[in-house]
């Protein structure tokens, strides 16, 4: 990894951290969000860190599980990061569906927090 430019190392380590909690607790988020961050969940809004655990919490599923295809990451001109998630999941019995997620990671006092996150299945109709 040492290779690679600083902002890809952290937002893979990032991306890493983020879907290991999903898949084995998703209740555990709350540490990486702010009250200031936002999520948009295919196309629903939730603003603040109760408000975005809340949701993530009640998705209606028991188990689930990530395989990251693709990850991107861009440093932006107001030292965050931009990291952009493409796999595929499987929520307990149901059929593997695709999904693209992006982050907006900032970093505040030391820690990497997720300021924005965007996330959509990868459904064609």
């Amino acid at each position: 990894m040492g290779d690679k430019p600083i902002w890809e190392q952290i937002g893979s380590s990032f991306v890493q951290h983020y879907y290991q909690l999903f898949d084995a607790d998703r209740t555990q988020l709350g540490a990486i969000y702010i009250d200031a961050s936002c999520l948009t969940w295919e196309g629903q809004q939730f603003q603040g860190k109760a408000a975005i655990v809340e949701k993530l919490s009640s998705l209606p599923f028991q188990k689930i599980q990530h395989s990251i295809t693709a990850q991107d990451h861009q440093p932006t001109p107001d030292s965050c990061i931009l990291s952009m998630v493409v796999g595929q999941l499987k929520a307990d019995d149901d059929q593997v569906l695709g999904f693209h997620q992006t982050f907006l990671l900032k970093n505040l006092q030391g820690a990497w927090v997720c300021t924005n996150e965007v996330f959509r299945l990868a459904l064609h109709n």
